[in-house]
């Protein structure tokens, strides 16, 4: 059994991905294991955007200038998005979802990498990144956006991180 601090210490960021189609089970673990994710007053705000055709991942890869150009690879692409009316915390509940995404992606030997949206510029000047995003896949007004987590077989293989060489200086015990 695999514990978390086991799945943590593993958990690397994948930009690069087989060609390989993630199993239907896996996909529906994920998105069973997201769905798990705590949310603020249990509000569930967040809603999540599930793509595996080529053309839209490859039109996604495209929302932003810089940071984005993997997602065209992700067999499996998931917007992070909420219902900003339902929660003022709604930051953080799609945060807290998207690590579970790919926390679940990891447990299931899958990689995975987060794409941030929120606050980022498209490749249109004037165009930020969530417009481009919620027109594309059709977010109804109301909603925003946090974020894409590709996630597939890792083509790349990123070392574990060492305990050793963690900044445990960034610890303040107070005492």
């Amino acid at each position: 059994m695999t514990t978390f601090k086991d799945l943590a210490i593993r958990r690397r960021s994948h930009r690069k991905f087989e060609e390989r189609v993630i199993e239907q089970e896996k996909i529906d673990s994920i998105l069973q294991t997201v769905l798990m994710a705590p949310a603020g007053k249990r509000a569930n705000e967040w809603q999540f955007y599930v793509v595996t055709d080529k053309e839209t991942s490859l039109k996604l890869s495209e929302c932003k200038q810089f940071g984005a150009a993997f997602v065209k690879e992700a067999p499996l692409n998931i917007v992070v998005t909420a219902d900003t009316s339902k929660s003022d915390v709604w930051i953080e509940d799609c945060a807290i979802a998207a690590i579970y995404l790919q926390l679940a992606a990891e447990d299931l030997g899958l990689g995975s990498c987060w794409s941030q949206v929120r606050c980022r510029e498209s490749q249109t000047e004037g165009v930020m990144a969530e417009d481009y995003i919620k027109k594309l896949l059709n977010i109804p007004d109301g909603f925003a956006v946090e974020c894409i987590i590709s996630i597939g077989y890792p083509a790349d293989e990123r070392k574990p991180y060492d305990l050793e060489k963690l900044p445990y200086e960034k610890i303040m015990v107070i005492r």
